[in-house]
């Protein structure tokens, strides 16, 4: 079992949020000693100039992140991504923040039906939402909430001014019976 390799997926899958040595300790089944080693060697390899990737450790966590020699050609990805106009799938992810804010991105999906992760990474990036605490929810994820530059973007002055949202009311009608029944 090469314990480099599943360090370096459980990494990759646990994305920005990264992971706790104790949590590591755990699903690796390895001793502090041991995983010390594995970490230390993964990122001996990291540091390879063939790599984009480094590990970065901050308050017991570990995750993956780009080297920051190479911080010039992922701003022209971004930038060459990001453009003045927002998706329907933004606006229907701003919508759902700004009126239920805070909130967590899996909150978010739930209402959505899809995943958002995407919508939402783009969306910090253009500065329209941010992280504004943590959830007391299991595994205390991240809640988000619309910026300063939400409310300039959309001309607002505050979230007051966010136009209230009136329920309709949908006639229920048994559609069997009304397209197939006796005249």
């Amino acid at each position: 079992m090469n314990l480099k390799a599943i360090l370096e997926g459980i990494l990759f899958v646990v994305g920005d949020e990264g992971i706790s040595k104790e949590r590591l300790l755990k699903i690796l089944e390895v001793s502090d000693e041991d995983l010390q080693k594995v970490i230390s060697e993964y990122t001996d390899d990291l540091n390879s100039d063939d790599r984009g990737l480094q590990i970065e450790h901050y308050n017991d966590n570990y995750k993956l992140v780009t080297k920051k020699e190479h911080a010039d050609y992922y701003k022209k990805l971004v930038d060459d991504e990001i453009s003045d106009t927002l998706s329907p799938a933004a606006l229907e992810t701003l919508a759902i923040i700004a009126y239920n804010e805070p909130i967590t991105r899996l909150m978010v999906d739930e209402i959505r039906g899809v995943s958002s992760i995407y919508v939402m990474r783009k969306l910090v990036l253009k500065n329209l939402i941010k992280e504004v605490g943590r959830s007391e929810l299991p595994g205390r994820p991240i809640l988000y909430g619309v910026t300063d530059q939400f409310l300039d973007y959309f001309g607002l002055e505050s979230l007051d001014d966010l136009p209230e949202i009136k329920e309709e009311s949908v006639e229920t009608k048994d559609l069997f019976l009304s397209k197939y029944s006796e005249e």
